[in-house]
């Protein structure tokens, strides 16, 4: 269902992460996945915290600290340089396009751009406990914005998960430029909710019932509590269990058309991913040959078994 390429989504980066030499010892950390690859449907943002506020190439490292009054970025061999406010300031000045893009990937372990177990000093003694600060001021301002850092996309959960936040939170923001009003946003929910089931599916429902108990001149007022709602579930990873009760409620739209034989092996196929046999795609792709044939228009409206672009290969490893 996503083939956008020509097409692409803004996604603030950071600099080093595209190959720009802004590390502070003049280097770079190119990625090759997030430049080739996500890059075929990522329009890329770059942005260098440190050197926006003046440290240039080379320069001496920085670091975070724990002080009386909270968490400073200082430096390693100067604790006396303080760029805590600095980091802080130019973030907030950033907000004017960070407004405008729909992701952002940051550099793991940094003391500026790091998302999570940043090293943070207390007497010269390190805990993996802190955020950079640039990160950090980004999520307080976009508490919304699908953020990840280089290294999890490593992992294939946590990698197809953050490409279908972005994919999410793109199809919502054109939904809403397109005019956010309760016909529009029941589709949409109904376009993702097989999605926000796998996720978690108590908290899907509830979210439905609070849709469903919403009245048109009540929208706009529902409409950020949905959002925050929404981006909170993504953010949950989707389970085993939860897929293959989101599989076995699709193949219900089926049981009228299917015989004995392509029941039971479509039965197996959905065990077998169960029982980690297979990766997702397998009951995916058979129950898109039996959808080929047998269209159901609810589930041909449906995400949930294309959420990304298919070359990807996301769900291939899930």
């Amino acid at each position: 269902m996503e083939t956008i390429k020509d097409n692409k989504i803004p996604v603030g980066i950071s600099s080093c992460l595209l190959g720009e030499k802004v590390r502070h010892d003049g280097g770079h950390k190119h990625h090759s996945y997030i430049v080739s690859t996500l890059g075929e449907y990522f329009e890329y943002r770059s942005f260098c915290p440190e050197m926006s506020i003046g440290l240039g190439v080379p320069r001496k490292p920085i670091r975070l600290v724990t002080r009386e009054d909270g968490i400073h970025c200082v430096g390693v061999k100067d604790p006396s340089f303080d760029v805590t406010e600095k980091l802080i300031q130019t973030t907030n000045e950033q907000q004017h396009w960070h407004r405008k893009i729909y992701a952002y990937i940051v550099k793991k372990d940094s003391p500026s751009c790091g998302m999570e177990r940043v090293k943070v000093y207390n007497n010269d003694m390190p805990t993996r406990s802190g955020s950079g600060l640039y990160t950090q001021t980004l999520m307080q301002n976009f508490p919304n914005l699908p953020v990840e850092e280089e290294g999890r996309l490593g992992d294939a959960k946590l990698r197809e998960n953050f490409i279908k936040r972005v994919f999410i939170y793109k199809r919502w923001h054109d939904m809403a430029d397109n005019g956010l009003d309760l016909k529009n946003l029941t589709q949409f929910h109904a376009q993702h909710k097989l999605i926000l089931l796998s996720h978690n599916q108590k908290q899907a429902r509830e979210l439905g019932k609070k849709l469903s108990n919403t009245r048109a001149e009540e929208v706009k007022e529902f409409s950020d509590e949905y959002l925050a709602t929404l981006m909170q579930i993504l953010k949950l990873p989707a389970t085993t269990k939860n897929h293959v009760n989101v599989l076995q409620h699709i193949q219900g739209y089926l049981k009228k058309n299917l015989d004995t034989d392509d029941k039971a092996e479509l039965t197996q196929i959905i065990e077998e991913y169960r029982l980690g046999q297979v990766p997702l795609i397998v009951p995916i792709t058979l129950l898109r040959h039996h959808f080929r044939k047998n269209p159901a228009p609810y589930i041909e409206d449906s995400y949930y078994m294309h959420p990304h672009p298919k070359e990807l290969m996301l769900l291939n490893r899930l």
